[in-house]
């Protein structure tokens, strides 16, 4: 992590969604009783397959795991959805144009507390996704038989955030 990102700035909210301060991205990843917000976004394909995303092996929290299509933090003063066409230009290098607001909660950690909003996409052939090495390791798209397969067989190679996010869509018929 660069210098830049530890000293971005979040908003502490309460758990719902009130802003309540601000602290720096080290300050909240250092204490859960810090919550502050992210965003994630779920990318479908015309074959009904998900995009999940490789995380980084560098990363501080669940290095090379497999995880939502789209996730990450909004900074001070940034809304949901501005966050979730950010991260997914920065992440996927799509220019995110309909989306559609699935649910929220809150996801406890021993290392943070997030409040997280999650969306989901559909994008067509068009829609080249870009995946940016700096960000993640990998990504691809997977039907629900494989994935299903995969988390019933080796569930540590997912974050445990994204194994609860699939109960969540499995529950609202989206899974």
């Amino acid at each position: 992590m660069n210098t830049n990102q530890k000293n971005e700035i979040f908003e502490v909210v309460d758990r719902n969604g009130n802003t309540i301060k601000t602290a720096t991205r080290q300050e909240c990843h250092s204490n859960p009783k810090l919550i502050h917000k992210a965003v994630h976004c779920m990318v479908f394909n015309e074959k009904g397959e998900i995009f999940l995303q490789k995380r980084s092996s560098e990363k501080k929290i669940q290095p090379g795991k497999w995880d939502t299509s789209v996730g990450g933090h909004l900074l001070a003063g940034e809304d949901f959805e501005t966050a979730l066409k950010r991260e997914t230009k920065e992440e996927l290098g799509i220019e995110l144009k309909n989306f559609d607001f699935l649910y929220n909660y809150i996801w406890e950690s021993p290392v943070e507390t997030e409040f997280i909003k999650t969306y989901k996409t559909h994008i067509t052939p068009d829609d080249k996704i870009k995946i940016n090495k700096d960000e993640l390791d990998d990504g691809r798209f997977w039907n629900k038989e494989i994935l299903f397969e995969k988390i019933g067989n080796n569930p540590e190679i997912f974050t445990p955030n994204f194994l609860y996010e699939v109960q969540l869509l499995k529950k609202n018929a989206i899974l």
